[in-house]
C-alpha cells in the first residue's frame, strides 16, 4: 500500500519577498488600469491569483514596474523595506490625488535567523484576491479622476540601506486633508501587507 505524503507549505524569506514584490507588480497594473492612467487598450488581460487581471503593454511601464519589483524583492529578503506607495499626480500641475499605501511589518527573526514560517499558498492567494477585488472595484469609492495622470513609486526603507542610482530621494507626496479608506492585508506570516488609499477630498475646496 503507497504511503500518503503529507507535504506543508513552508514559506521562506526568499520566497516570501517573491510572493510580495510579485504583488506588488499585479496591484501597480490594476491601479493604472482601473484608475485610466493608462488607456484601457494598452493593457493586456491575463489570469493571476484566480482572477482576470490586467497587465501594461506600454514598454516603459513594463520596464518600470520589472525593474521596481526586482528592487522590491532585493530590499524585503534584507528586511529593510517599510513602505510602497504608488502616488497618482495630475500630469499638469503635479498635484497628488492619490496615494496608494502599502505598509510593510517583516518578521525579524527570519531575516536574522534564516528561519522559515508555515501558511498555504492557497491561504495567501486569498488574501490576495481580496485586495485585488478591492483595488478593481475602486471606482465606486473612489472619485472620478477626470484629468490626464501620471504616476510615481515611493520606498521608505531602513536610514542605513545605500540608496541606489535609480532612485533618488523624495518628498512624501503628501494630500492635505485626505480622505482614507483600508483595504484588505495578506500576511505570508513574514511579511505582513497592510494597504490603504488615501485621496484628495474635494468637497474641502468647495
Amino acid at each position: 500500500m503507497a504511503a500518503r505524503t503529507v507535504t506543508k507549505d513552508i514559506i521562506t524569506l526568499r520566497g516570501s519577498a517573491a510572493i510580495v514584490s510579485e504583488f506588488f507588480g499585479y496591484a501597480a497594473n490594476s491601479i493604472l488600469y482601473n484608475r485610466g492612467v493608462y488607456p484601457e487598450e494598452s493593457f493586456v488581460k491575463v489570469k493571476k491569483y484566480g482572477l482576470p487581471m490586467l497587465l501594461t503593454e506600454d514598454e516603459g511601464v513594463k520596464s518600470f514596474i520589472a525593474n521596481l519589483t526586482a528592487q522590491l524583492s532585493e530590499w524585503l529578503e534584507a528586511g529593510k523595506l517599510q513602505r510602497v506607495v504608488l502616488v497618482i499626480m495630475s500630469k499638469a500641475s503635479g498635484e497628488v490625488l492619490e496615494r496608494w499605501n502599502f505598509s510593510i511589518e517583516t518578521d525579524s527573526e527570519v531575516v536574522e535567523k534564516g528561519v522559515s514560517r508555515e501558511k498555504s499558498d492557497k491561504e495567501i492567494m486569498r488574501e490576495i484576491q481580496a485586495i485585488m477585488r478591492q483595488i478593481a472595484s475602486s471606482i465606486t469609492y473612489l472619485p472620478c479622476l477626470d484629468e490626464p495622470c501620471v504616476f510615481d513609486v515611493l520606498a521608505y526603507t531602513d536610514k542605513d540601506l545605500a540608496v541606489p542610482f535609480t532612485w533618488i530621494e523624495s518628498d512624501p507626496k503628501l494630500i492635505a486633508n485626505p480622505q482614507m479608506v483600508k483595504l484588505h492585508s495578506f500576511d505570508t506570516k513574514i511579511h505582513k501587507v497592510d494597504t490603504l488609499v488615501s485621496y484628495k477630498n474635494d468637497e474641502w475646496d468647495e
